[in-house]
């Protein structure tokens, strides 16, 4: 399990835990670990929470078959992020570039480092300070799935934003 996936985990159950009965929300898609999540809805979490950035705007978007090129729907989450970062100045960001498994592992890091950068040209655009931003590329190293079938791999093909909770330096 991968650190992010983790502190996600760690998160709601500390958030569960701490929770009375009527902070209890749904468990809707918007809670904490997604559909079928803790039953921790976006709502209950502090607007200025990492968990929040994480569920409520979205961390993640998702790029077409060997393209680095920003859709309607990754500019949407992108224009959630820009606000939430620049509503929280002082959070580092890591960006990190995904690819699905296939093409060559140079390939896929090439393409990773575009979508990575592609991401952090559009939150500068926006008013992100490039000083905060960190980019990373995975290529295919990191699938979110393993798979042989075009919908899994669609969901490698991924930026993924990363707050961390450090000051920038």
């Amino acid at each position: 399990m991968n650190a992010g996936k983790l502190s996600i985990l760690a998160m709601a159950g500390f958030l569960a835990a701490c929770s009375n009965q009527s902070g209890v929300g749904g468990g809707g898609a918007g809670g904490v670990g997604g559909a079928g999540g803790t039953g921790v809805g976006a709502g209950d979490i502090e607007e200025s929470s990492i968990a929040y950035f994480q569920t409520a705007v979205g961390d993640r978007v998702l790029f077409e078959v060997d393209q680095a090129t920003l859709n309607d729907a990754a500019i949407s989450t992108l224009n959630g992020q820009a606000r939430w970062l620049t509503q929280n100045p002082s959070l580092p960001v890591l960006i990190e570039g995904h690819a699905d498994e296939q093409g060559t592992r140079e390939y896929n890091l090439a393409l990773g480092a575009r979508r990575a950068s592609a991401v952090r040209d559009y939150l500068v655009s926006q008013g992100v300070l490039e000083s905060r931003i960190r980019i990373v590329t995975y290529g295919k190293e990191r699938p979110l799935e393993i798979c042989s079938e075009e919908a899994c791999w669609a969901r490698n093909r991924r930026a993924v934003t990363v707050v961390s909770a450090g000051a920038t330096s």
